[in-house]
């Protein structure tokens, strides 16, 4: 079972690296988890990770009281309105903008509404 986590984890790390430069892709969300999954299967990982002097203090506030700096939260939003905007400029259906609009908007709310660390 560790085997898993582990394999989980190492996941959830590359695609939060992938999520540093690509703004369709959240990087906290999949460092959480990330966390989350090494603390069940390396130790060694798991400390790397949280101590990490980039990722590790926004584990740190996540864990201790659920905030999000507000760098980050601004780098969020405007990752959002990037990926609206092309999704607007492509012509994408009404439908699907429409739906795009709702979870953004969910997305936003829930990242704004924690507290700032």
């Amino acid at each position: 079972m560790r085997v898993l986590w582990l394999i989980c984890g190492l996941t959830c790390v590359a695609l939060a690296l992938i999520g540093v430069v690509l703004p369709l892709l959240p990087t906290v969300p999949f460092l959480l988890l990330a966390a989350f999954c090494f603390a069940r299967s390396s130790e060694r990982l798991h400390s790397w990770l949280l101590s990490h002097k980039t990722f590790g203090p926004m584990i740190e506030d996540w864990n201790s009281n659920g905030a999000i700096r507000l760098p980050a939260k601004r780098a969020a939003t405007l990752s959002i309105a990037v990926v609206f905007g092309f999704s607007l400029l492509a012509g994408v259906k009404t439908t699907v903008v429409v739906i795009q609009m709702v979870v953004l908007s969910a997305v936003l709310f829930f990242i704004w509404s924690r507290p700032n660390s």
